[in-house]
This record gives C-alpha cells, sequence and structure tokens, in this order.
C-alpha cells in the first residue's frame, strides 16, 4: 500500500519545511486575530471550508484529475479525521484551560509519536538512534524556549493535547498510501479539508451556532482568508508534497520548527523580544534537526 520514499531530506525538502513552518507559525497570529470576533469551532470550519473553495478552483483551473472511487474518498475523508477534525477539537478544547507556551511544547512531542508510529507500521522510516537522538534534543530545545509553566495545569487538557499530537502522527504515516494511489499533492490536500470542513460544519453548528455577520470586522475576515489560504491550502500542499517525497518521520519535524517561526514572527511583526532562552532553544533545535538529517553527522564517524 505504502510506495517508498527517499528518508533522508535534500535541500528542496528543507525549503519545504521551513516554508510549511512558517506558514503554520504564522496561523498563531491570525487565529489570535479571529477569536476576538469569533468562537473557535466557527473558525476552524471556514479555515478548512474557504481553503477547500480555493484548492478545488485550482483543480478545476488546472483540469486535474479527481479520484472517483470510493475507496479513494473513503481515505481522503478519513484523512481529514484524522488531520483536521480530531487533533483541531482537541487542541481548541485543551487550549481553554492550558495556556498556548504549553499547548505548543507538548504539540513539539508529535515527531517523537511519529517515530514510534513509523517504525510500527513503516518498514522504510525505521527508527535510528541518531534520529532518537534529534528528536529529544529538538524537544529540549523547545522547552527551553517555551518555559515550565509554574503552576499546576489541568491534566486532561494536557491529554488532550498529546492525543492530538498522536493523532497527528497516525495521520502523517496513514497520508502515505496516496503516493502509491497516485494522487497529486493538491487533490490530497483539497479531498482532506473537503472531508474536514463535512465533518466539522454540524460540531460547529451545535457547539457555537451560527455567527453574526455583523460582528465580524474587517482584520477578522482579512486573518481568515489568510488562516484559509495561507496556512491551510498552501501549507497542506507543502505538506503532502513533503510527505510524498521524504515520509511522515521527516515531515512532523515541522512541529519543532513551528514555535521558532512563531517567536520570529511576534518579533518582526508584533514587537516582541528574543531573549536568551530563545537563542539557546533554537540552538538545539537546530542540532537536533542536523541530527535527524544525518549528513553533517556522517562526517564525524
Amino acid at each position: 500500500m505504502n510506495a517508498s520514499i527517499n528518508t533522508a531530506m535534500g535541500t528542496s525538502e528543507w525549503i519545504m519545511l521551513v516554508v510549511l513552518s512558517i506558514l503554520w507559525g504564522g496561523s498563531f497570529f491570525f487565529v489570535g486575530v479571529a477569536v476576538s470576533d469569533l468562537p473557535p469551532f466557527t473558525i476552524v470550519t471556514i479555515r478548512v471550508g474557504l481553503a477547500a473553495i480555493a484548492l478545488w478552483t485550482v483543480i478545476f483551473a488546472l483540469k486535474m484529475p479527481v479520484p472517483t472511487t470510493i475507496k479513494a474518498w473513503q481515505a481522503l475523508i478519513f484523512m481529514g479525521l484524522l488531520n483536521n477534525v480530531i487533533p483541531f477539537t482537541l487542541i481548541v478544547w485543551g487550549q481553554f484551560y492550558i495556556p498556548s507556551g504549553l499547548a505548543s511544547i507538548l504539540n513539539a512531542t508529535t515527531p517523537l509519536f511519529a517515530v514510534i508510529v513509523a517504525t510500527l507500521f513503516l518498514p522504510d522510516e525505521k527508527a535510528t538512534i541518531l534520529k532518537i537522538s534529534g528528536v529529544i534534543v529538538g524537544f529540549f530545545g523547545v522547552v527551553l524556549m517555551f518555559g515550565l509553566p509554574e503552576d499546576n495545569q489541568n491534566f486532561l487538557a494536557q491529554l488532550a493535547i498529546l492525543g492530538a499530537t498522536l493523532t497527528y502522527a497516525v495521520a502523517g504515516v496513514f497520508g502515505r498510501r496516496f503516493k502509491a494511489m497516485a494522487i497529486n499533492p493538491i487533490v490530497t490536500a483539497a479531498g482532506q479539508v473537503t472531508g474536514a470542513t463535512l465533518l466539522l460544519c454540524p460540531i460547529a453548528y451545535i457547539i457555537d451556532g451560527v455567527p453574526s455577520i455583523d460582528i465580524i470586522s474587517n482584520e477578522t475576515w482579512i486573518s481568515l482568508v489568510a488562516l484559509a489560504l495561507l496556512s491551510t491550502a498552501v501549507a497542506y500542499i507543502l505538506y503532502f508534497k513533503i510527505l510524498e517525497r521524504a515520509g511522515a518521520t521527516n515531515l512532523l519535524l515541522v512541529t519543532l520548527l513551528v514555535p521558532v517561526s512563531a517567536i520570529l514572527l511576534g518579533t518582526i511583526f508584533l514587537d516582541e523580544k528574543l531573549e536568551i532562552s530563545h537563542f539557546i532553544g533554537m540552538t538545539f533545535i537546530a542540532i537536533g534537526l542536523s541530527a535527524i538529517d544525518g549528513r553533517l553527522w556522517k562526517k564525524f564517524r
């Protein structure tokens, strides 16, 4: 079912991974603007819904082949459940009770779960000591950047975020099948967010109700469009392209880079200040990523 991939990332894969981290790091800013006018599930539903419209527009304009089998659409909808509906719901619920910094730290455990899940189910993505060490060092860097919270936090909320990261890891492994099914990454992204939209619409309606258009500011609309087009549509095209070329374990390293992108974007656009701990944390993340990549470390063997 799963076609083999090149587990050693080249320059183009690393560039795509960095760009993806910037797009997903920027989503924190866009969501931060939108929550002033809209409840969380409504934001998520609008996000994937607008992304689906944008992606299908591109697909039809370019006359890309669309899957016609029930099996393919079952896989795409299930991918939307794994990669959007379940983790988005768990993260939104978890962040009602714990701060975003702690949520980011917990989210950065995704590569750890990815290494375990990929080792169990993907014969060409077995864990190595160097790769596991790199993930641990990178995760330590994330902890250094944010610092551990001093107050006791809600245990179930933390489990919810960890549940989301495990789901992301499973989604990365499950998504490998789309290469074997010869589905274009743009079509895969469109199918996923379409499935997520169909599943999220009733959830948003039941929990949030119908939003009033009158209360939505221009800033919120701009943020929603950017969130949908940049942080979702373009981001998931890159997501599935990296998954197709470099595999689930390498793809989910992006969760180590997202905190770096979010902090740097906050520094550039929101006048936030970089602390010494941020630089030290970024250094550990860089070391961890280089260990996972492996090429630099092979020279010292």
